[in-house]
């Protein structure tokens, strides 16, 4: 795999904060919320959507604060304090604990699969291993992957990993990361292959690198 895109980090930040309303809205609808695009942008611009719930209004209102932080921050090294700020913005009032390591058992929705309680051992181990991948964008979208799978906080996983994820792309110049609403579907179905089985692991960086990876054509 290859670097699909090679973006200053000006230019990648551009186009981060030029589609920041579209990944939102993307992001809202993986997680189950009916929004448009339009609704969403009413909501970034600090209006109310009447037939939306409130913890609804919230995650959304909750990924603008996410991402307004990944850019104040673009510069920050990813550790594991810069992950549970992160969890703790996606979750502030809406999960249990956020930002705090999960200690109990969780279910996923659509798999038998129970992760295990997550250790900040399982954390390192995800770091020492991505030091094999030599492609940048490979080892951003494994990490993310990896991530998603450990589930070190009690709710909010994908949207975090995703969210870590483009601090990375961004600050490297290699793109910005969304799943289209059209592709949600798929998304989640690899994502449950990958949980249940490991080896499923490069069809869902395949699919990610293929279908959600977007940037700037340079000629």
């Amino acid at each position: 795999m290859k670097d699909k895109f090679n973006l200053t980090k000006e230019e990648n930040i551009f186009l981060a904060k030029r589609n920041i309303v579209d990944s939102i809205w993307k992001s809202a609808n993986i997680e189950g919320i009916l929004v448009t695009f339009s609704e969403t942008q009413q909501l970034y611009d600090g209006a109310n959507i009447s037939h939306l719930r409130v913890d609804e209004i919230i995650t959304i209102n909750n990924l603008k604060h996410a991402w307004q932080f990944i850019f104040s921050t673009i510069d920050s090294d990813v550790s594991f304090n810069y992950i549970s700020s992160i969890n703790a913005l996606v979750g502030n009032s809406i999960i249990d604990s956020p930002g705090k390591l999960r200690v109990y058992e969780v279910k996923i929705g659509g798999t038998n699969w129970i992760p295990k309680i997550p250790s900040y051992e399982d954390y390192e181990k995800i770091i020492e291993d991505l030091k094999t991948i030599p492609n940048e964008t490979k080892k951003i979208l494994t990490f993310m992957c990896k991530l998603m799978k450990l589930q070190l906080f009690n709710d909010g996983n994908k949207r975090t990993s995703m969210l870590i994820a483009n601090h990375e792309l961004i600050k490297l110049g290699r793109g910005v990361l969304a799943v289209d609403v059209e592709d949600k579907v798929e998304f989640g179905k690899r994502i449950i292959d990958y949980y249940e089985n490991e080896e499923k692991l490069q069809d869902l960086i395949s699919f990610l690198y293929d279908k959600c990876l977007y940037g700037i054509e340079k000629k």
